[in-house]
C-alpha cells in the first residue's frame, strides 16, 4: 500500500540521516584540535555508538520488516552477530547519554574539584566502563543465557530468558534512567540556588539618608546608589548562571527525548517475558525504531547547543568547497 511504501521510506531517510550526521559530528572532531578534549571525547564516544546503530542495526533491522511476517531468513550466524551489535550499540548510547548528563552536572556543582586533568581522567573511565557493560549485557546470550534465534518459527530477537531480561533492561535502560533523572535534578536545584542567592544578595537596602561616597585611596571601590540602595550587580546574568541555565536547558531536553523514545520499548521489552503476554508485532515494531531514533537526535541536541560545532561545521564544508 502507498502507506507501507511511505513508512518505508521514512525508516530509510531515518537510518541514511541518523549515519550521515553522526558521521558529520566524529569527523568535526577528529578534524578540530579544540575538540579533541572533554567534554568532546564523551561526545565522540556518543557519535561512534549512534553511527554504528545505523551503519549495523537499523538495516538489518529494516530487512526483517520487509520480510513476509517480519521472519529472520538470513541464518543463525548472522542473527547473533545482529541481536549482539543491536544490544551493544544501543546499551553504549544510553550510557554515554548518561556520561554526558554527569559530566555536566560535575562541572556545575563541583567547579573547584572537577578541574580539567580530573575531568578528562574521570571522562575517559565513564567511556570505558561503558563499553565495557555494554559489552558484558550483550555477549551474555552468546555465552548460553538464553536464546535468540529459532529456526522453526524463523524467529530473531533478544533473548526471553525471564533473567536475562531484568538483568538486560535494568543494566541497560532502567538504571542510566535513574542516574540521569537524579542529575537533572540536582543541576535543576543547583541553579535555582545559585540564581535565588543572587537576587537575595544582590541588593542591600540602606536608609534613605545614606549617601555613597568615593574612596579616597586606591584602589577604588565604586558602588552604584539607585533607590536607597546599594547594587553590585542587578541587570543581567553572571556568566555562570548562563552556563548553568544553558547546561540545564541542554541536559533536560536531551534526558527528556532519550526517555521519551526508549521508555516504551523498555516496558514492553520487560513486562512481555514475565507475563507472557503477546503484544501486536507491529507495536514492538513502532517501540523498537522508536528507540533508533534516539540516535538521530542525540547529536542534534548536543550540536544545538554549542555555537563552536555550527562555526566547525561551517568551515568544514568551505575547505571542502
Amino acid at each position: 500500500s502507498v502507506f507501507t511504501v511511505l513508512i518505508l521510506t521514512l525508516l530509510v531517510l531515518l537510518t541514511v540521516a541518523t549515519f550521515l550526521w553522526n558521521l558529520l559530528v566524529l569527523a568535526t572532531i577528529l578534524r578540530v584540535k579544540a575538540f579533541h578534549r572533554v567534554p568532546h571525547n564523551l561526545v565522540a564516544s556518543t557519535a561512534v555508538s549512534d553511527v554504528l546503530v545505523a551503519a549495523l542495526v537499523m538495516p538489518l533491522s529494516l530487512v526483517k520488516e520487509l520480510s513476509a511476517g517480519r521472519r529472520w531468513r538470513l541464518g543463525r550466524e548472522l542473527c547473533l552477530v545482529w541481536v549482539c551489535f543491536d544490544v551493544l550499540c544501543c546499551t553504549a548510547s544510553i550510557w554515554n547519554v548518561t556520561a554526558i548528563a554527569l559530566d555536566r552536572y560535575w562541572s556545575i556543582t563541583r567547579q573547584l574539584q572537577y578541574t580539567l586533568l580530573a575531568r578528562r581522567r574521570i571522562s575517559n573511565v565513564m567511556i570505558a566502563l561503558t563499553w565495557l557493560l555494554s559489552a558484558s549485557i550483550s555477549l551474555a546470550p552468546l555465552l548460553g543465557w538464553g536464546e535468540t534465534y529459532s529456526p522453526e518459527q524463523e524467529r530473531c530477537q533478544v533473548s526471553q530468558d525471564p533473567s536475562y531480561t531484568i538483568v538486560s533492561t535494568g543494566g541497560a535502560f532502567y538504571l542510566p534512567l535513574c542516574v540521569v533523572l537524579f542529575v537533572y535534578w540536582k543541576i535543576y536545584k543547583a541553579s535555582k540556588f545559585h540564581m535565588g542567592g543572587r537576587r537575595r544578595n544582590a541588593v542591600v537596602p540602606l536608609p534613605e539618608a545614606a549617601q555613597v561616597k568615593e574612596a579616597s585611596q586606591e584602589p577604588q571601590m565604586v558602588f552604584t546608589a539607585r533607590r536607597a540602595a546599594i547594587t553590585f550587580q542587578t541587570d543581567g546574568e553572571t556568566w555562570r548562571e548562563q552556563k548553568e541555565k544553558k547546561a540545564a536547558l541542554m541536559v533536560g531536553i536531551l534526558i527528556g527525548v532519550f526517555v521519551l523514545c526508549w521508555i516504551p520499548f523498555f516496558i514492553t521489552e520487560l513486562i512481555s517475558p514475565l507475563c507472557s503476554c503477546n503484544i501486536p508485532p507491529i507495536w514492538k515494531s513502532i517501540f523498537l525504531w522508536l528507540g533508533y531514533s534516539n540516535s538521530f537526535f542525540n547529536p542534534l541536541i548536543y550540536t544545538a547547543f554549542n555555537k563552536n560545532y555550527n562555526n566547525a561545521f561551517k568551515n568544514l564544508f568551505v575547505k571542502q568547497r
